[in-house]
């Protein structure tokens, strides 16, 4: 890309970094966003009433293209850093700041992409949008965005180093739950310890078999935290435990198919101990948006996967090719947007984005230069094979 335009794509990818948003709090960078799509000439610009925005290039009649990005970002700790993880630092052709790598550096060159071809005769519409809460909640922004907008095709720009991912294993956030009765520790007979019996449980779980792709690799059954009321025990047998567990899962499977062996499993434990009373299921939170919106989300993300000679992996294979670069195609291991618009929707879609999966959440996180300028000629390369 020219070097003068490649500066203003540097400058709004800077004021997307300096506008600090974590979940919920995404309110300045999509005034950012709004403010660059209309200041493009963006021909439609919208928020909806959860704050995610989008904007569309090119005639409303024909098929859509999405290309989808988020814009909150996970916390950064500043003591940590060498740079100021809010400043949008650029230094020997890297820009510094949380959210670089995942992912508004991404969100920069999609933007710019598809203003680029902005008057261009095109067979269709190419949009853009940045949607709220996906660090805490895969795919349900992107889902109000899918509905409102009936998508053909969705790129979406997590980092995959511009490999063309055509799929992801999904994720769950299982709950597991042991009732007890309390008494004091120094009279253990007199009630039930929870802990204990979540010991029983664990070993259990422990041993449930696990499918695994040739593709995506294996499904994860990981527990990530246990609580025990009271806390702190002060001398007090726990009433209550309650473990979390990540699950990583493959395609075809179901909150059905997830919960079912947890749920054998407390019943093989229930016949050594009758008096058992544990219980499991999906773990659902609410979250406020930057706009006062309330919603509650159920965290199941189905995983996905696409053929590799579907249409769309070989448009973005030719795209690729098209801007001299090497033509790769793998999966994500992490979870992304994508669980809605290809595991819920059913709507084709691939991973294709700038910088590297392992830069994302982590101290100085920082995208390239050259690499947001490779994924614009990427992008528009791809917006023509799909649309003109």
């Amino acid at each position: 890309m020219k070097g003068t335009a490649m500066v203003e794509v540097v400058s709004f990818c800077q004021r997307l970094l300096r506008a600090e948003g974590t979940s919920g709090k995404e309110g300045p960078t999509a005034d950012a966003l709004l403010q660059e799509l209309r200041r493009l000439g963006f021909q439609e610009v919208r928020r909806d009433e959860w704050g995610n925005v989008a904007g569309r290039v090119g005639p409303d009649a024909g098929p859509r293209l999405l290309f989808a990005g988020h814009m909150d970002t996970v916390p950064a700790d500043a003591r940590t850093w060498s740079v100021p993880p809010y400043g949008g630092q650029e230094k020997a052709g890297r820009i510094y700041g949380r959210g670089a790598s995942d992912m508004k550096g991404a969100l920069a060159a999609m933007v710019y992409a598809a203003g680029s071809v902005r008057g261009e005769p095109l067979r269709g519409s190419v949009w853009v949008t940045g949607t709220v809460c996906e660090e805490i909640f895969e795919g349900a922004g992107l889902g109000k965005v899918v509905e409102a907008i009936r998508p053909d095709w969705v790129v979406i720009g997590e980092s995959s180093d511009l490999a063309v991912n055509r799929g992801q294993r999904g994720r769950a956030e299982v709950f597991l739950e042991t009732t007890g009765v309390s008494a004091h520790s120094a009279h253990p007979q007199a009630g039930r310890n929870a802990l204990k019996t979540m010991v029983l449980l664990l070993a259990e779980v422990e041993s449930i078999p696990l499918p695994r792709s040739d593709f995506l690799g294996p499904a994860i059954l990981e527990p990530t935290d246990i609580i025990s009321e009271p806390y702190p025990g002060l001398s007090v047998l726990p009433s209550r435990c309650r473990v979390t567990f990540d699950r990583r899962l493959l395609v075809g499977e179901s909150e059905q198919s997830v919960l079912f062996p947890i749920r054998e499993a407390i019943e093989r434990v229930r016949q050594i101990r009758p008096d058992l009373q544990a219980r499991t299921g999906l773990v659902e939170e609410t979250v406020k948006t930057y706009t006062g919106r309330d919603f509650t989300h159920r965290k199941f993300a189905p995983a996905w996967e696409i053929r590799e000679d579907h249409p769309l992996v070989q448009a973005a294979c030719r795209a690729l090719e098209a801007c001299g670069q090497a033509v790769r195609i793998g999966h994500y291991d992490f979870c992304t947007d994508g669980s809605y618009s290809a595991g819920v929707a059913g709507i084709p879609t691939v991973g294709l984005g700038p910088s590297q999966e392992t830069r994302a959440h982590g101290r100085d996180e920082y995208i390239l230069v050259s690499e947001l300028s490779a994924a614009l000629e990427v992008y528009r390369a791809l917006i023509r094979h799909l649309l003109t």
